[in-house]
């Protein structure tokens, strides 16, 4: 199993060998304990539990499911899903796991931007500014052609609503570099969250531009 959790640091740049200017995010991952191993018999999948962080005061349930672990309970725990002939590792999950030109699925919570209009949400052009049309902002007729007031609005009518806050992946993201003495993994390009997000870190089901 090639995954790991992490927390996002924030974005940078390095110089390859040519003097390219690449653009990376920085993310400290793991190490992570194994926490549990579900097998397919009893659970009906298979999944490796792994943890990140240190907990300093944890609920005495919580405290209890590690009694048996060495130091303070992990912050948070993360399921890795096993495929068919892979193993679950055993005691801890370091970032050397992964290499520099590997490529990585990461998956994380999106920016949350709260209630956003259809300009800012989708990209919606804005109406006449002059001549006291005193329409700007808004998302437009919303209803069919109909007389009598029986139009309706379709399904998927993109209007104002939350935007962001939701989980997101991105998949096919190269691994730049790994520091495993400093727990940090260099990933070309952005990924999901706001400095200081949790992130999940898989090795990819696909490369970019080809299918694995």
């Amino acid at each position: 199993m090639k995954g790991i959790i992490g927390r996002k640091l924030g974005m940078t740049r390095i110089f390859d060998e040519t003097g390219r200017s690449v653009p990376v995010t920085v993310i400290e991952a793991g190490p992570c304990p194994v926490v549990r191993v579900k097998a397919e018999v009893q659970d009906g999948y298979r999944a490796a539990v792994i943890g990140f962080g240190r907990m300093r005061r944890a609920s005495r349930p919580y405290a209890g499911q590690f009694k048996n672990a060495e130091g303070a309970p992990p912050r948070l725990l993360r399921e890795m899903r096993l495929s068919e002939g892979e193993e679950a590792p055993e005691g801890e999950v370091r970032v050397d796991i992964f290499s520099a030109g590997e490529y990585v699925d990461v998956r994380g919570r999106s920016k949350g931007h709260g209630f956003s209009g259809g300009i800012k949400r989708w990209g919606f052009h804005r109406g006449p500014m002059s001549h006291g049309s005193k329409y700007h902002r808004g998302p437009g007729s919303l209803s069919s052609r109909m007389s009598g007031g029986g139009g309706k609005v379709f399904k998927g009518r993109r209007l104002p609503g939350q935007y962001g806050n939701v989980r997101v992946t991105v998949q096919a993201l190269q691994v730049v570099s790994v520091d495993p003495e400093r727990n940090l993994i260099l990933i070309r390009g952005a990924v999901p969250g706001v400095r200081g997000a949790i992130v999940e870190i898989r090795q990819s089901v696909k490369r970019r531009g080809k299918k694995a």
